[in-house]
């Protein structure tokens, strides 16, 4: 068995279509009406289908979980954000984690959490642009030494 899809309930699907391709990129695989399979496992469905097959009702902006996404180049995506004709409503605006990754955390249309992060060979390249060494990158990140080695040799994104 393997997981293949995550599924959210929306309140407006064509508006959620637009979201998720506007900001991610993720496109249409097939598109049921009511329910739409999007690129990257992401499924959308219209929140009366899903109400009718379980008897209960959908209530949006649990903070319980989230959908992640990772970006390479994180500067571009915050100015994607701040020019989106979507208003955008921040969880947690841009911090730094300990182990140097740059984290945003939003809501979609629904009031699902997204959080994107820097993609860690990104981290790797900016720590060692700053002038770390792959010994200092490898304890900030917590990440072995040989995968630092390893992205700085292949020219990986440094």
């Amino acid at each position: 068995m393997k997981l293949k899809n995550v599924l959210l309930a929306v309140a407006d699907i064509e508006k959620s279509k637009a979201f998720y391709r506007e900001l991610f990129g993720l496109g249409v695989v097939t598109d049921f009406g009511v329910n739409v399979i999007l690129t990257e496992g992401l499924v959308l469905q219209e929140k009366s289908a899903w109400e009718s097959g379980v008897d209960s009702t959908v209530h949006f902006g649990g903070y319980d979980g989230a959908l992640y996404f990772e970006e390479y180049d994180m500067e571009r995506f915050l100015n994607r954000l701040e020019e989106s004709v979507y208003p955008i409503e921040y969880l947690n605006p841009c911090f730094e984690r300990d182990w140097g990754q740059k984290t945003v955390r939003i809501f979609d249309p629904d009031r699902h959490i997204l959080e994107i992060g820097e993609a860690m060979s990104a981290v790797i390249a900016r720590l060692l642009r700053m002038g770390m060494t792959p010994e200092e990158t490898a304890a900030k990140t917590r990440l072995p030494l040989s995968v630092i080695l390893e992205t700085w040799s292949n020219g990986k994104n440094v």
